[in-house]
């Protein structure tokens, strides 16, 4: 069995760095891809993990097409390299909608595999992927008027990636909120928001119907003066091991019921703190399209009316 694992740009050595500490060998680079012998294990700097890869052989670009057609649908190319005789062959293939998409919605659930040229003569392909986007890159139709900064990006790829969002009337906390990114993509949606930071909101956020500032830092936030919360949102930057402490405490508070947060590197990453992470029953930790040196925490919780 092979399974291959797509970086994200600029982020190959995290990647290489946690395949390694999971045990790992003998990885094949192919540019951002690593190509690796037996079953995928949990990878959150992986863009898109490839599973059950096949090597098939390239005779002709229409031999290509077909053997791909023969194993699904819909495909995503890969090509670093040989990027003319790849785009040829993904020419001969249905097409698949690249549009950006408009949040909220859901993500594709269609499976979409990928492939990649290793030579004009031999490709790697894999019907079933992680990422339900190619290359697990997502775009959306950007507001570019109406938040005060880009991190926006970053809190709707979360939750579209989720498959929810805060509904009108649910109550959110959005820690390190200034000035106000995630803060304005929560109080869209209808929810009630307790913006936290000691730096005030952008003036425009603040005005917000439903948003209400707590001029104070997020870590010395007693839980039980906040009462319970449907979301609790965090963008802070701080180490990972103090945000997971934070976590930790609000896990323990029993007050909330869906977490995303952003663990931020700074300097080396952290895998100590990623592993401590990833181990809290029920957590998604992944490498979004719109990360930095970053991850983003995933807990999720029962939907309203829905048992645990």
């Amino acid at each position: 069995m092979t399974t291959a694992y797509l970086a994200a740009e600029g982020f190959l050595a995290p990647l290489e760095e946690e395949l390694q500490r999971a045990g790992v060998a003998a990885l094949r680079r192919h540019e951002r891809l690593l190509i690796a012998e037996g079953e995928a294990v949990p990878s959150a700097w992986a863009a898109n993990v490839w599973h059950d890869c096949v090597e098939l052989p390239v005779a002709s670009i229409g031999g290509a097409a077909r053997a791909l057609r023969d194993l699904q649908r819909n495909w995503a190319m890969y090509a670093p390299l040989h990027h003319r005789r790849a785009a040829l062959i993904q020419e001969r293939l249905p097409h698949v909608s690249a549009k950006p998409v408009v949040f909220p919605s859901a993500a594709p659930t269609a499976p979409l595999g990928s492939w990649t040229l290793l030579a004009p003569d031999r490709m790697l392909a894999a019907a079933k992927c992680s990422a339900p986007f190619a290359n697990g890159e997502v775009a959306f139709v950007e507001d570019r008027s109406g938040p005060p900064n880009r991190a926006y990006l970053k809190l709707w790829e979360a939750l579209v990636r989720l498959g929810r969002w805060p509904r009108p009337g649910e109550r959110c906390l959005d820690l390190g909120a200034s000035p106000g990114g995630w803060t304005w993509v929560l109080a869209r949606l209808g929810a009630s928001v307790i913006a936290v930071d000691k730096a005030p909101l952008d003036p425009r956020i603040a005005a917000m119907p439903g948003v209400t500032w707590r001029g104070e830092s997020a870590f010395a936030l007693v839980p039980a003066t906040v009462g319970p919360v449907d979301w609790l949102c965090s963008d802070i930057v701080c180490y990972p091991a103090r945000l997971l402490r934070l976590v930790e405490a609000w896990r323990a508070s029993g007050l909330v019921r869906n977490f995303v947060c952003t663990l931020k590197f700074q300097g080396a990453t952290d895998h100590d703190s990623a592993a401590s992470f990833a181990a809290i029953p029920g957590a998604r930790l992944l490498h979004l399209h719109h990360n930095k040196h970053e991850l983003t925490f995933l807990l999720e919780g029962p939907s309203p009316g829905r048992s645990a």
